[in-house]
């Protein structure tokens, strides 16, 4: 038995001696003000407070012929859950990421399995990590990099088993809606760098289910084309990025795309190594009338849309479809404060692309600080957000000047903790 024993860990030895294992997690509470968060608070309105907490547990196993990685994660708001009852479950456990890397040979491989789709600036395929939940995507991806080329082609195919009859009757309908959820994907990415310039071209077709004004389940796929390019150049203390993006197709129940685009520069300098400074603009299309079933408004689909247009996430975070699109102004300034902290402050003027229904369009400006302090193995952010909205971002929004409050402000404070149990290196 011990000679069986023996055998066992020795074999175990050399698996790991021959191997890299990873073992580490996250702990990130969050406290949050919202008194305008997302769109305009009415004076009536009470503000909201709450604090909410991700935890996640992530394993990584490489060998030479392949990488496996899990992840999983819950996502618990204080208080939610009665104390006492067992079966109370608001369902937010979930295996964030499980996928498996296989080395095919030659700068070959292949991904498949629940995973992060991270690309560039993250405009249109982001890991939305602010969020507590954050994105994932269920794919496979063929993957080739020789280090200075890249080019990846992912496919999806969606479905939901939990009623197998009914999923027998319906064929392959994709029951599940909001946030752009596909049933299908298909995409073609492409990255060259050269010394100081790197540019992307991207080619993505997204199927959506249709259903009946009824809310049933109607008959085929929606397809939406987006296509479009990142480059980005940098060079010492300067440094300048480009986005352009067409969409075209259909969204969702045979809505008509056409002429639906996205432009965005930013251009940034490191004055010294204490400052940054930062200027852009970003222009995305918005619907130019009410025209039944056809719509010219762009929407970035699965981008990391809270590191774009105001962290108060008054567009394009669940909301800002099929709208008036956006005219973005924006300057910002990141000082290194100490050895361990700094301070950003990003001020940005918003402009309706079409025209609102006053006749303006001016929306109002937002000022962000965002304060970060790292710490012995830990970090804490701190953040306040303010909107100066004008008589348009009342009309968007749907409450008037008279009955809004007359502060529109977002406050958050952040605890991040990432342990690292274990990480056995390669010999």
């Amino acid at each position: 038995m011990k000679i069986k024993t023996f055998i066992t860990l020795l074999l175990v030895s050399i698996q790991f001696a021959t191997a890299q294992f990873t073992l580490d997690g996250e702990f990130r509470p969050r406290t949050e003000y919202r008194h305008g968060y997302g769109s305009i608070i009415a004076d009536s309105t009470d503000a909201g407070y709450a604090v909410s907490t991700r935890l996640r547990l992530n394993a990584g196993y490489a060998v030479d012929a392949y990488t496996f990685y899990v992840s999983l994660q819950d996502v618990m708001v204080w208080g939610e859950n009665r104390q006492l009852k067992a079966n109370d479950d608001n369902n937010s456990f979930a295996i964030f990421q499980a996928w498996a890397n296989i080395n095919l040979g030659g700068n070959f491989s292949t991904k498949i399995g629940r995973q992060q789709l991270v690309y560039d600036d993250q405009r249109i395929f982001g890991g939305v990590d602010w969020t507590q939940q954050a994105r994932n995507h269920d794919a496979l991806l063929f993957k080739y990099d020789t280090g200075k080329f890249q080019a990846d082609l992912g496919l999806a195919f969606n479905q939901d088993f939990n009623n197998p009859a009914g999923f027998q009757s319906e064929g392959t309908t994709y029951a599940t809606t909001g946030f752009f959820s596909y049933k299908t994907m298909q995409y073609l990415y492409l990255k060259q760098k050269w010394a100081n310039l790197s540019g992307s071209l991207l080619l993505l077709n997204n199927g959506f289910q249709n259903f009946e004004a009824n809310g049933a389940l109607g008959d085929g796929t929606s397809n939406l084309q987006t296509l479009g390019t990142h480059w980005d150049y940098k060079k010492d203390n300067f440094g300048i990025a480009l986005n352009a993006f067409l969409q075209s197709g259909e969204r969702q129940n045979s809505i008509d795309v056409s002429s639906a685009y996205l432009l965005g520069l930013d251009v940034s300098y490191k004055l010294t190594d204490k400052i940054g400074l930062g200027i852009g603009t970003e222009l995305i299309s918005g619907n130019k009338a009410d025209t039944p079933n056809k719509t010219e408004a762009f929407f970035p689909l699965y981008g990391t849309n809270h590191k774009f247009n105001g962290f108060m996430d008054y567009f394009y975070v669940g909301n800002h479809a099929n709208s008036v699109g956006l005219f973005d102004i924006h300057v910002n300034a990141n000082f290194k404060l100490g050895e361990k902290s700094s301070l950003l402050i990003n001020v940005l003027n918003f402009n309706a692309e079409q025209e609102l229904a006053n006749g303006s369009h001016s929306l109002g400006t937002e000022i962000d600080l965002v304060y970060s302090q790292a710490f012995n193995g830990y970090a804490l952010k701190l953040g306040y957000s303010q909107l100066f909205a004008s008589d348009g971002m009342n009309t968007l929004k749907g409450v008037s000047e008279d009955a809004a409050a007359s502060l529109q402000n977002w406050a958050w404070a952040m605890l991040v903790i990432k342990p690292k149990f274990l990480n056995t290196s390669k010999k």
